[in-house]
């Protein structure tokens, strides 16, 4: 009996031992997993656009991140004679092919450095020349920082000032002779040299597609290349820009950001629209804005390439941007386009409707500078429009809708 119980004690014991051995091991690699910190954000990528007014700046990060930034003074003590603006990115790291220094000389900024400021900190500064506001928010999927930065380039001395002298690859607006015919511009005394024209989507990127196969982004682009014929062939007298010439990828912060490097006088992204319902048809078109509206909502998430989700995390930016935008100007715009577009498709085809125009945050016209509007132009996922939009004559017509709109702004003749 002895024996039994001491091969009993025996076995508990080493049972026991067992089970604190486990429970050890257990905890060791539980409290080692609760230490590792989560891989840190890669710093992918810095891009610039800018002229001697007007810089932005994109930082392209591998996920969503807190980041902060500051504004700093001069600093002599330190040999600095130029202000400084940084962003620093939480629990990050610099992608393996950033360079450090990006520079950009274009009379706002000198430069932009990317840093590891510390082991879980990215720090990117701008070292400013000149600058008088600037803005930063956040655009989604892929998450990106944007630097908004407006100023005016240091004037030079009156000794050494001296007319500059254009680029040989600026694009430069051309200037008319004084003709016995001039041109709409002169005529009304505007100051309207440079229209933008963005056609919606394009590469990898082919927007919505119709049950028939036709593609928005080949629709986009055959629109903005006759709008532009259009433009050349009549009276405008100024220079058309393309966001895009051909079936490429541009990401929608730099269709902007073309915009007002060009110093455009307008903005016009043309894209068709899509619905979960077939019947849906119509035009409509947007202005920068931000909208309860649960349909307007879901056309920018799509057209942003986004979720509603980002949208709601970017309306509370959006209220403070909007304050600074042409809103005025875009509304009567889109309202003169809209009118005009919906009124020539009518003398042509029956059953065409104006949806009229809405506020959306559509992330394209986030900080344009100039009169900027969005234009859905048909219903690609009607089966009727999608026909239609296979039509050059129907194209045509609404070319014709945009400029004749275009016009009637431009004559000052339209109403919100």
């Amino acid at each position: 009996m002895s024996n039994t119980r001491d091969i009993r004690a025996v076995w508990t014991k080493a049972i026991a031992a067992l089970c604190l051995t486990l429970f050890l091991l257990a905890s060791a690699s539980s409290a080692g997993l609760c230490a590792a910190s989560p891989p840190k954000v890669a710093v992918e990528e810095i891009r610039h656009w800018s002229n001697p007014n007007y810089t932005r700046i994109v930082i392209t990060l591998g996920r969503k991140t807190k980041f902060s930034h500051r504004l700093l003074k001069q600093d002599p003590s330190i040999n600095v004679g130029w202000r400084r603006l940084y962003v620093d990115i939480e629990g990050a790291a610099l992608g393996a092919k950033l360079p450090k220094t990006i520079p950009i000389n274009d009379g706002l900024l000198k430069a932009a450095r990317a840093g590891q400021f510390d082991k879980d900190t990215v720090r990117v500064v701008l070292d400013i020349e000149s600058i008088e506001d600037f803005k930063i928010f956040p655009l989604e999927e892929p998450y990106r920082i944007v630097i908004d930065v407006t100023g005016v380039h240091g004037a030079l001395p009156k000794e050494a000032a001296k007319p500059a002298l254009p680029k040989a690859d600026a694009v430069q607006p051309p200037v008319p002779p004084v003709a016995a015919d001039p041109t709409l511009s002169q005529q009304l005394g505007l100051k309207v040299r440079k229209i933008v024209i963005d056609p919606g989507h394009g590469g990898k990127d082919p927007g919505a597609v119709g049950k028939g196969g036709l593609q928005e982004k080949d629709v986009t682009l055959k629109l903005a290349r006759m709008l532009r014929e259009k433009l050349k062939k009549t009276a405008f007298g100024g220079t058309v820009i393309m966001t895009r010439e051909t079936d490429v990828f541009i990401p929608l912060e730099e269709r902007t950001a073309i915009a007002n490097s060009k110093e455009a006088d307008i903005f016009i992204s043309i894209h068709i629209n899509s619905s979960p319902k077939r019947t849906a048809s119509g035009v409509e078109t947007y202005i920068l804005n931000v909208s309860r509206d649960a349909k307007a909502r879901r056309l920018a998430a799509r057209e942003n390439a986004t979720s509603t989700r980002s949208v709601s995390d970017l309306e509370f930016i959006l209220n403070d941007l909007i304050k600074t935008a042409k809103t005025n100007d875009s509304s009567r715009l889109a309202s003169s386009v809209n009118t005009r577009l919906a009124a020539k498709l009518r003398e042509n085809y029956g059953g065409i409707k104006s949806n009229g125009v809405k506020g959306a945050p559509f992330y394209v016209l986030v900080g344009t500078k100039m009169p900027s509007i969005l234009v859905e132009a048909s219903f690609i996922s009607n089966p009727e429009e999608e026909k239609r939009l296979r039509e050059d004559k129907y194209l045509q017509s609404i070319v014709d809708g945009i400029y004749s709109g275009l016009a009637e702004f431009l004559s000052g003749g339209s109403s919100v």
